[in-house]
């Protein structure tokens, strides 16, 4: 009885290596962690028959050129792996989905172009990200966010091209980051990491070989060293227009606005309406230089020079009318409230509805008017007044269009 007890302690004592492939040797380490050394054994695919108890695998220098989805199923408790200086060059989504207790994965010096980010989502202990020396050329914008205790991050010697802002947020724990020795392309869409860089506090390795490949006025110099005039957050400025000389007169009304933008690269401008019963977006003008609408919100007319006319505006139009500027380095928008009075004489009515109006009230205003941006409220409310009888006169730019006599009762100019 007592040499078979002694066996069965044995065995337990040695159980967690006796799981071991054979190309691979296992050991338990002083902390108790169970080592699989798979390096340098010319595999083709990661070996089977790995206990479940190994927390560190080593498969470097190999010849593995894929990871399947249940590559690592067998090592649900791997904390360190190792999978550098192979060939691979596809990995499934899922294949790391699944070992949470991950801290230290290497990937370094792969052929790997795509990558599921989706994986890391689970990976929340994840402490060492090495990818350098693959074939990235783009990364999700949100691809790091739940790695937060994530330390050091390598994704130097790829193709990257550009970043998405944000792509570093979320990461409290990060104090190292290479991202040298890829093609940037210098253009405003990378100007957030030069701003990022002088503000943080991570160490960013070589920083001064983070490069720009284009344009080619940037070509050599450092992404940190992007002039700040050549990226320029946009502002704009909302406007009405109205009481226009040499206007044709008509019977109905035409809402007016102009959307005034500046930065650089210059801006594109895009409308947002939203009404009690629909909501619109317009991007960029639809109205072509022969008068011509190239795009089916034919009731809104949006042109080059960032107008918007309205002809016949009725209640069904009244609403929030949203002008933004973007380009590479951001978004700005300034919104405008618009209502159209019911009554012969709405600005009477208006006075009499909000005593604080007569402030600002009852003037006539003609186009390009500043307005006080001390004015109450965030809301531009337009009012008109319907012409009772047609006129007539010089024509004006708006092609098709019935221009009616506007009236601004109350309001500001937002500017940002």
């Amino acid at each position: 009885m007592r040499p078979l007890l002694y066996c069965l302690v044995l065995a337990a004592l040695l159980g967690p290596c006796l799981a071991c492939p054979s190309p691979c040797s296992c050991s338990t380490k002083k902390n108790g962690r169970l080592l699989a050394e798979c390096a340098y054994k010319d595999l083709q695919e990661v070996p089977k028959g790995l206990s479940s108890n190994v927390t560190i695998l080593t498969l470097s220098a190999n010849r593995i050129v894929w990871l399947g989805q249940s590559s690592f199923a067998e090592v649900p408790e791997v904390q360190s792996l190792w999978l550098g200086y192979n060939q691979i060059g596809v990995v499934e989504p899922g294949a790391f989905a699944l070992l949470v207790h991950l801290k230290n994965l290497d990937l370094s010096h792969n052929k790997i172009t795509d990558f599921p980010w989706q994986d890391l989502r689970n990976l929340s202990g994840l402490q060492i990200l090495k990818m350098n020396n693959n074939r990235l050329a783009g990364l999700s914008r949100d691809a790091f966010h739940s790695l937060k205790d994530l330390r050091s991050l390598w994704l130097n010697d790829n193709e990257l091209t550009t970043l998405a802002e944000g792509t570093f947020d979320n990461l409290p724990s990060l104090s190292q980051l290479q991202i040298f020795n890829n093609p940037f392309n210098c253009s405003c869409k990378v100007f957030w990491l030069k701003k990022w860089t002088e503000r943080t506090s991570v160490s960013i390795t070589k920083g001064g070989s983070t490069l720009c490949v284009a344009p080619a006025r940037l070509k050599g110099r450092a992404v940190t060293d992007i002039p700040d005039h050549h990226c320029v957050a946009p502002s704009v400025q909302l406007t009405y227009l109205s009481n226009l000389d040499n206007t044709v007169m008509y019977d109905g009304l035409t809402l007016t606005l102009h959307c005034s933008v500046a930065g650089s690269p210059p801006p594109e401008i895009r409308w947002k309406i939203q009404t009690s019963s629909r909501r619109i977006e317009i991007n960029g003008p639809n109205v072509a230089r022969d008068g011509n609408v190239k795009q089916s919100q034919e009731h809104f007319l949006v042109f080059k020079n960032g107008t918007m006319a309205i002809p016949n505006f009725s209640k069904e139009d009244e609403g929030t009318y949203t002008c933004l500027a973007v380009n590479d380095v951001g978004t700005r928008d300034v919104s405008v409230n618009v209502a159209l009075a019911g009554s012969e004489n709405p600005v009477e009515d208006l006075l009499r509805d909000d005593p604080q109006a007569g402030h600002l009230g009852g003037r006539s205003c003609y186009k390009g008017d500043e307005m006080d941006p001390s004015g109450i409220g965030e809301k531009l409310v337009i009012v008109y007044h319907m012409p009772r009888e047609s006129k007539s006169g010089a024509g004006w730019a708006l092609p098709q269009v019935n221009v009616g006599t506007l009236l601004l009762a109350l309001g500001i100019v937002l500017c940002w």
